[in-house]
């Protein structure tokens, strides 16, 4: 047990951007990819991931501090600390059961593509921290090991099926061709996101409404654009955290840059996963002559640099904030986990085929469902790193994760498996909406 953890944390200390190209090298010569194609290919994607992290890392350095300015200026003062998500990371992989768990979330994968059960071959072994997580969550919660490895299991193949019926979508926004979005913080709001979308199109204003970027760039012109439309809401943000002409402007052209730079890098990812993608295809179809198509699974942060995305995210920012302050009984106020709005937003785009209009308007209940589900989850939270011995410098106090603590699926489910009565209830709605969501994406992709 010590030597297979000892293993699996050595290789997790990889960055993702070396750990998937390693991945990815390793899949292009089992598909019996050129060798110089592979290595070309495998050395694209970590460059692409590089570019996509450095720029998002620089959009959190001038973000938060301007956020943080606004909260200061308005005096406000929350009890619990919003740390965003690698607390909970720490605490996945240091749970005991997190290596057996791997193991077993490989098996689980490798089985269901043999039985031609699943079509996402999820190769983004980080993110399965998402539902260790859970499965840490689910044995803190009730005390038993036995319910944490089932239901977290169950879960993984949920999050398998999502991202394999989102991934026709996600390659026609995304503009890349056999990748899926199996990252459970991520896609478990596509059923939200698959029926909210499909109630606004009851009304005929936003069926109709096309405000996808292209469409905005031929109505709105110069003001349609995504980097101008950064550059505004850079001014405007600068302007409500008070700062001076210089910062006002800083701000604005570094959020210009993100939003122009970002696609660029996608584009480099995209271009690197072509091959691979279709030597895999080629691969399983010479074997699996019924096989309807396999996608590799890849980090959500693939969905970053589409500026549908990016502007719905940036909007939602500050809209975070004032519903936390003018809701009752929320405890925190989100900065940690501000800029990962781009996680569910990223899903929630994916759903609306880049309708930003709908996608805003989706991300309001979402956002809410985080807010109340992080609030009720901050004690847990705090008590399982405390168990862990983890700790934050400089602060003692309770703390959340407004995104990952506040996950609607996770939060539910944990609350389920205690006897809560409002889960109990909500438990035929849930299964509703993935019935639904398995319906609607049979016809959308047919």
């Amino acid at each position: 047990m010590n030597t297979l953890s000892d293993f699996f944390t050595y290789f997790l200390s990889f960055q993702s951007y070396v750990m998937l190209p390693i991945i990815v090298f390793i899949l292009a010569m089992i598909f019996r990819i050129k060798f110089v194609v592979a290595i070309k290919s495998a050395l694209q994607l970590g460059i692409a991931f590089i570019g996509i992290f450095m720029t998002f890392d620089f959009f959190v350095s001038f973000v938060n501090p301007a956020m943080k300015a606004l909260i200061e200026n308005s005096g406000l003062n929350m009890p619990v600390l919003d740390t965003g998500w690698p607390p909970l990371a720490a605490i996945a992989w240091s749970y005991d059961w997190a290596p057996i768990l791997l193991l077993i979330f490989m098996a689980i994968n490798a089985v269901l593509l043999v039985l031609r059960l699943t079509s996402t071959i999820n190769i983004d072994i980080w993110n399965y921290w998402h539902v260790i997580f859970l499965a840490a969550l689910i044995h803190f919660a009730t005390g038993e090991v036995w319910m944490a490895i089932v239901f977290a299991s169950i879960s993984f193949i949920l999050v398998l099926k999502l991202a394999e019926w989102s991934a026709p979508l996600t390659n026609k926004l995304s503009g890349m061709k056999g990748i899926c979005i199996p990252h459970l913080s991520g896609i478990i709001h596509f059923p939200i996101a698959v029926s909210l979308n499909w109630l606004l199109d009851k009304i005929p204003f936003l069926r109709k409404s096309k405000s996808d970027p292209e469409t905005m760039k031929k109505k709105l012109g110069l003001l349609g654009e995504p980097m101008i439309l950064g550059l505004i809401m850079g001014v405007v943000l600068g302007i409500f955290a008070e700062y001076d002409v210089k910062g006002i402007l800083n701000i604005a052209f570094q959020f210009a840059a993100v939003i122009f730079i970002l696609p660029m890098m996608g584009g480099v990812l995209g271009s690197a996963l072509v091959p691979i993608s279709e030597g895999m295809k080629t691969f399983i179809e010479s074997r699996f002559k019924k096989s309807s198509g396999t996608f590799i699974g890849l980090d959500v942060a693939i969905l970053f640099g589409i500026p549908s995305v990016l502007v719905v995210a940036i909007l939602l920012m500050p809209v975070s904030i004032l519903l936390a302050i003018v809701l009752p009984g929320i405890n925190f106020i989100p900065i940690g986990d501000l800029t990962n709005l781009l996680v569910p937003i990223g899903i929630i785009s994916v759903a609306t085929r880049g309708n930003m209009l709908k996608s805003f308007l989706i991300g309001i209940p979402v956002v809410i469902i985080n807010l109340y589900y992080a609030s009720m989850f901050a004690p847990v939270v705090t008590e399982m790193a405390a168990a862990t011995n983890y700790t934050i410098k400089g602060y003692d106090g309770v703390f959340t994760s407004f995104l990952d603590a506040g996950n609607p699926y996770r939060s539910w489910l944990t609350n389920l498996l205690q006897g809560d009565t409002t889960s109990i209830a909500l438990l035929p709605a849930v299964v509703a909406l993935i019935i639904f969501t398995w319906r609607m994406s049979k016809k959308s992709n047919a």
